[in-house]
């Protein structure tokens, strides 16, 4: 019999990481338990998140007390596969409120995606707001958690309530407020060049960071002739990349001489979705497009805050004091929303209104498996 391979303890999977397969094949009616194996809040809380190494050499630390363990990998025989096999996604639904009940009953914080989730384009989904006043009724905690770096909190809160939408400022969490939050939290103390639009800057000056780039530079062109020679601010410390649909030449380079030349500078990724829902009736390159491009010339891997990353759910379990175990997510996207979920432990449901549909969801290619799916997010409402 064939050998495959199993992981004891916590597993960080990436769909990213597409050269580096998972050999178990659960069979058609059931569900690959390695996104389950660390559904323990506990042991998941034990593992450093920080870096993504599934498929390198790089063994990921486990800390027990002042004792640090290494992950093990073991190989065991393909029965293992057939024993360690999980029911099948359960779909919520309002219509049997067996699902939906069960989930309002472990669940304490319900993390929401907004494009796809909560809006298409400027329109807001049907009846998310009375799923909204059903779940503040219910006495559950709310967060709203975007990838959208576009735009400050305070204008995604001004945008939540020109939908007629019941939310906090503060509860709401941008990757363009997570590059700042990021920043302060490894005390930075010089200049950014930022890729990106007015939310990065916004966040930047809330947090007292001084930046340049952004929106000035988006009319830049760079004229070549003969020894041109572009020159960079030496006091930079990082580039901070996100959305950005004034992205052009000149702004590439720079940044790209900054990450090059400058001893130290951080490239900081708000997030590297490939697409993003700009209008309803399509999708368009996402912020993936502008880091990746960045990326390439300048031969430098980002730190990327926003989701799937660590950084955005260790920054508000910190704030809230919540645990992993009490939090559930809900998105549209399964290499954001639902590996952000399952990689922190987080109870995790799909909605269909977004990018995947349910085809893709249950495709054999697909390794990201949520805990639960729902047609939208009205499946949360009782019958």
């Amino acid at each position: 019999m064939a050998a495959s391979t199993a992981f004891v303890g916590p597993i960080s999977l990436s769909s990213r990481k597409a050269a580096s397969p998972l050999p178990i094949t659960p069979p058609i009616n059931s569900i690959s338990v390695l996104p389950l194996l660390h559904s323990d809040s506990k042991s998941r809380k034990a593992i450093s998140r920080s870096p993504r190494l599934f498929g390198k050499s790089h063994p990921i630390r486990f800390s027990a007390g002042n004792v640090s363990l290494p992950r093990m990998i073991v190989r065991a025989s393909a029965a293992v596969s057939e024993v360690a096999t999980v029911p099948e996604i359960k779909k919520v639904s309002s219509k049997e409120t067996v699902a939906s009940s069960e989930l309002l009953d472990k669940v304490d914080t319900f993390l929401f995606d907004c494009d796809g989730v909560i809006w298409r384009g400027d329109e807001a989904i049907s009846g998310v707001h009375d799923v909204i006043a059903f779940l503040r009724s219910k006495n559950k905690r709310l967060v709203f958690v975007t990838n959208n770096a576009t735009k400050s909190r305070k204008q995604y809160l001004q945008k939540f309530l020109d939908l007629g939408l019941d939310v906090y400022e503060d509860e709401i969490f941008s990757s363009s407020f997570a590059a700042a939050a990021y920043l302060q939290s490894i005390n930075f103390s010089k200049k950014v060049y930022v890729v990106g639009e007015v939310g990065i800057e916004k966040e930047l000056e809330l947090a007292n960071i001084a930046h340049f780039g952004g929106a000035a530079d988006a009319d830049k062109k760079v004229v070549l002739s003969g020894r041109n020679l572009m020159e960079v601010d030496p006091d930079v410390g990082a580039v901070v990349v996100g959305f950005d649909r004034n992205i052009n030449y000149y702004k590439i380079q720079y940044a790209v001489q900054c990450l090059r030349e400058i001893p130290g500078c951080l490239f900081i990724a708000t997030n590297q979705d490939a697409v993003t829902h700009l209008t309803a009736a399509q999708e368009w390159a996402g912020a993936g497009s502008m880091v990746g491009a960045i990326r390439s010339s300048s031969q430098v891997e980002p730190i990327t805050v926003g989701k799937p990353e660590p950084f955005m759910l260790d920054w508000m379990c910190n704030k809230f004091g919540i645990s992993p175990g009490q939090i559930c997510m809900v998105g549209d996207r399964l290499d954001t929303d639902m590996l952000f979920g399952l990689d922190g432990g987080l109870t995790t449901v799909l909605v269909l209104t977004g990018v995947t549909t349910e085809r893709e969801l249950f495709s054999e290619g697909n390794k990201i498996r949520p805990d639960y799916y729902a047609d939208s997010v009205l499946a949360l409402l009782p019958k």
